[in-house]
């Protein structure tokens, strides 16, 4: 990436300020669009540009993204997995990736790096290859992020945009806000002495490090070809949720009673089992450093620090 002028959205969010650190670190000039809603701008390192605009305004990267940059990552989403306003939800990330997508054809970007979600998949079997059929999501973040994939889909192959698409798992580590270990990490300082669990925490998905997942798009990106390719970013283990429970509570040295909602998910549209088949990524050379229990306790550390 070195010398590289690189585009990121959602810049200032859990992963895309980790991704701009590492970008910047790697010698790009980085310029970093985001609305503030999911990240806060002070993560943003100061070697990149910064401009804070709503990305689901059509005119939003008129005079930004221009034809100097050579790769656009756009990770700016509304990522909420159980929103209780699914129409606007659905409408902005649709509405966002179209604007990119539209500007980087008009003013000639020539390489796009999306990143989607394992939510596109539904409750399939496990592990998912990215080749799995029929995608059949089961909340409206999966089924807005499977219309954006159709999206690049389109400008990948009649605009001659080149597209790598990444499909998370769920990703850990500093400044994570939102998402399971955040939220015990929240509860247990409030009430160090009882945790409650949603639904029956036998949940039990693929949890993966953000230097893993950077790592791993940046060597996507460096050893991929054709118009789009799709690669899941996960590991080879789950971790369920009674046992991120456990480590989180074991980093904290406290031993709290568990009280559970009930049910077999954690709310309506939750995939209560997901685990991502690797092999693709694998077979260019690629594995992750941690499995998913060792991720989950690298993130609770580094969030204890956060605190």
């Amino acid at each position: 990436m070195q010398n590289k002028h690189i585009f990121v959205t959602g810049g200032a969010g859990f992963i895309g300020s980790h991704l701009t650190e590492r970008l910047c670190a790697d010698g790009a000039d980085v310029t970093v669009v985001d609305n503030c809603s999911n990240g806060q701008a002070e993560w943003v390192p100061d070697d990149a540009a910064f401009f804070e605009r709503d990305l689901t305004e059509r005119d939003a990267l008129d005079n930004i993204l221009t034809e100097e940059f050579d790769l656009v990552f756009h990770l700016a989403a509304s990522k909420a997995v159980n929103t209780d306003r699914p129409r606007e939800q659905f409408e902005a990330n649709t509405q966002m990736t179209y604007n990119v997508l539209e500007t980087m054809d008009k003013v000639g970007v020539p390489e796009l790096a999306y990143t989607s979600t394992s939510t596109v998949y539904g409750e399939a079997p496990r592990p998912t290859p990215e080749d799995f059929a029929p995608l059949e999501p089961i909340s409206i973040y999966g089924a807005s992020k499977l219309a954006d994939e159709g999206l690049c889909s389109t400008y990948a192959h009649s605009h001659d945009l080149t597209v790598r698409n990444f499909r998370f798992a769920n990703i850990v580590g500093s400044r994570l806000r939102g998402a399971v270990v955040p939220d015990f990490l929240e509860k247990l300082e409030e009430n160090p002495d009882s945790l409650t669990i949603l639904g029956d925490g036998l949940q039990e998905k693929s949890y993966m490090h953000i230097e893993d997942c950077i790592d791993a798009m940046l060597y996507v990106l460096n050893n991929a070809s054709g118009p789009m390719v799709t690669f899941n970013l996960g590991t080879r283990t789950t971790t369920s949720v009674n046992r991120i429970a456990d480590i989180v509570s074991d980093e904290l040295g406290i031993d709290p009673d568990y009280e559970y909602t009930g049910g077999d998910r954690g709310w309506t549209g939750d995939v209560p089992k997901m685990r991502l088949s690797i092999e693709k990524l694998n077979a260019i050379g690629w594995t992750p450093e941690y499995g998913s229990d060792a991720a989950v306790r690298v993130a609770t550390r580094e969030l204890i620090d956060d605190m």
